[in-house]
């Protein structure tokens, strides 16, 4: 839900900062104090396109800040945490800076992010994909796309029928069939060339094959030619190697003897000599081994002309595979893998797609059947919201207007099912029922969402309502039925609420009063948050006017009084 919100410069607002709650939070003020410019700042906030005359007069940019606690939505976290974006401590601010020449930046925790990314987060587009629960859900005059989108009209029609479920295991076994379709399509395009394809991988295939390579050979091959191509040069230096080190009468090892030989016969004069010499000792027992080992290192050099010609053969045929295949063995063994899987595939091509198709047909009848169970379910569910709906509505004082569900079954299926669902209204008897979309004024829209809310129950991931114009054309009795059913709403949920009904303001949990004042160079607004006596004079003014009485203000604390 929304915690803080700020906003600077933008409009009349030089520099606000309010604090929200959980619960029913009211905005009250006169008219054209500008409760509307700072429902305008939170439309931005849900992805609204700036423009730059929403910028004060006399300054380069507007900024507006909301601060977001996801601690109850792990669906938004997710989607945050796919977006590379730090959600470690569970919040989410978002940053919005419009400049006088209309340009506009998003920022989401700090990280500067395209107005797409602020709309998928906050308020995204029920789509035909699946269900995406708005962070902040706004009716009135600035945003009613929720409401008057048909994909939202089948979620909650769907929510409040049972049929959620359904769906999804219907939207599971849908995409699985599109995902049929296209392979049974990349099979069917590549059948075309399949002989040719063919006859080029199995040619590869036998041209690898034919070396019969082993991992890291390369390495092997390389040292081993280098090798027997300068075998003469080693053989030489082996020789030379023995000589200096034991035949020759000034050989290493020659001397090493006569030194230790002398330093034995001298032991007997100091005692510390044999210790002294120990590392002469073994340093000639390594000699002596380093030199059997260059002997037999130079008697096993091979100088074969006809196997050097053969190693040379292989490790050219390896250079060619190498430039077609991999820089190394283990590349082209692993280039072999792919080609005899796909050889396996291309010669099972029959095969496979009939396994495809057998699969699809049988996906198909799945589909068809619970489509079905799906449309008579919504049918049966649209009656009882219908008659929900109409009754809370005739309770809000919307008499003449009747609320009606849609369903119709489409001539496809689709992700969703194959029903075609739509709210409808008829403003009278007269008059033929119409999309809400196309006639809802409003602050219709927004009684028609709160019956809504009211009819099918509180959602399973909390967000923040805001309703503008939800008490137009209503006092009274009906207004206080209209606090009561928001105030149950907000049980579990955020809700921002603008009113200028004394008996709706009487619910709030929180409550805010907006106001409007000269300042150089213009007008300037401010947000005061109410508390005791500032709330009771409120609800006052509310009552009587801008001439508060004694009357008016024991009628304002009766009103706190029966509304807790």
């Amino acid at each position: 839900m929304l915690i803080e919100l700020k906003v600077k410069n933008f409009a009349i607002i030089d520099n606000l900062s309010l604090t929200f709650k959980a619960g029913l939070n009211i905005l009250s003020g006169e008219t054209g104090a500008g409760k509307s410019i700072l429902l305008k700042s939170l439309s931005l906030l849900m992805g609204e396109k700036a423009e730059a005359e929403v910028v004060r007069s006399g300054v380069d940019h507007a900024v507006i800040e909301g601060y977001f606690d996801l601690s109850h939505r792990p669906d938004v976290l997710t989607a945050l945490n796919e977006l590379g974006l730090d959600i470690s401590d569970e919040t989410l601010v978002v940053r919005r800076m419009i400049s006088k020449e209309g340009k506009s930046k998003v920022y989401l925790n700090g990280a500067l992010s395209p107005l797409s990314s602020l709309r998928a987060i906050v308020a995204p587009l029920i789509t035909l994909t699946g269900r995406q629960t708005p962070l902040i859900e706004m009716t009135g005059q600035h945003d009613n796309r929720h409401l008057q989108s048909k994909a939202y009209h089948l979620e909650i029609l769907d929510i409040y029928s049972g049929t959620w479920t359904l769906r999804v295991e219907f939207e599971k076994q849908y995409q699985r069939l599109r995902e049929l379709h296209g392979e049974m399509q990349r099979l069917t395009e590549a059948a075309r060339s399949r002989e040719q394809r063919l006859d080029f991988l199995t040619f590869q295939r036998d041209e690898i094959a034919a070396l019969n390579l082993k991992p890291g050979e390369d390495v092997e091959l390389d040292a081993q030619v280098s090798r027997m191509r300068h075998s003469a040069r080693l053989i030489e230096f082996a020789a030379q190697s023995v000589e200096s080190l034991y035949s020759s009468d000034s050989a290493a090892l020659v001397i090493l003897h006569q030194v230790l030989q002398r330093a034995g016969e001298l032991a007997a004069l100091d005692p510390t000599l044999e210790e002294r010499c120990k590392p002469l000792r073994e340093a000639k027992a390594l000699l002596e081994d380093a030199t059997l080992e260059l002997r037999e290192y130079g008697r096993g050099l091979d100088a074969d002309p006809e196997q050097l010609n053969q190693l040379e053969e292989r490790l050219s045929s390896l250079r060619k595979l190498q430039k077609k295949f991999g820089e190394s063995v283990d590349e082209i063994l692993h280039s072999y893998a792919e080609i005899v899987t796909e050889i396996d595939s291309l010669e099972k091509h029959d095969e496979n797609l009939k396994a495809l198709a057998d699969e699809k047909q049988k996906l198909q009848k799945s589909l068809t059947k619970l489509a079905a169970e799906l449309h008579e379910r919504r049918r049966n569910g649209a009656h009882l919201l219908e008659k929900g709906v109409n009754d809370e509505l005739l309770d809000l004082n919307m008499k003449g207007v009747t609320f009606s569900v849609h369903v119709a079954k489409a001539p496809e299926l689709t992700s969703t099912g194959q029903s075609d669902v739509e709210f409808m209204i008829q403003s009278s008897k007269k008059d033929e029922a119409k999309p809400i979309a196309k006639i809802a004024s409003g602050g219709e829209l927004s009684r028609i969402l709160l019956a809504l809310k009211r009819v099918v129950g509180s959602s399973d991931r909390p967000r923040t309502y805001l309703f503008d114009e939800v008490d137009t054309g209503v006092s009274g009795q009906t207004a206080e039925k209209v606090g009561k059913k928001l105030k149950a709403i907000a049980k579990g949920q955020q809700l921002i609420c603008v009113t200028h009904l004394p008996q709706v303001a009487s619910f709030a949990d929180q409550h805010f009063l907006i106001e409007k004042a000269p300042s150089k160079g213009g007008v300037k607004m401010s947000v005061l948050e109410l508390e005791k006596d500032d709330r009771v004079r409120e609800i006052a003014r509310l009552i009587s006017g801008e001439k508060i009485s004694q009357t008016s203000l024991e009628h304002a604390r009766q009103l706190i009084a029966e509304s807790r």
